[in-house]
């Protein structure tokens, strides 16, 4: 559900909606949820200073209901 949720949110956000990605992984620490997008589009998810990505985990994060969830934007490009 959570996935689902961050891909509909980023797929608002991007030029590029097609090409947006969200993969989910568990770990010890809780799960994490991994944002891919269109390297053209990294930045609008990232926003200035970091706004819109921070703004991403706070909706995640309400929508958790006390599990430990990250969200992640990965760069592809490195």
């Amino acid at each position: 559900m959570l996935a689902s949720a961050v891909k509909h949110l980023v797929k608002g956000i991007v030029e590029n909606p097609d090409d947006v990605k969200v993969a989910v992984r568990s770990n010890n620490r809780g799960e994490v949820l991994e944002v891919h997008v269109n390297p053209e589009d990294l930045g609008r998810v990232i926003g200035r200073s970091g706004r819109t990505a921070k703004a991403l985990r706070t909706v995640v994060n309400a929508l958790a209901d006390g599990r430990n969830v990250r969200v992640d934007v990965v760069d592809t490009d490195a």
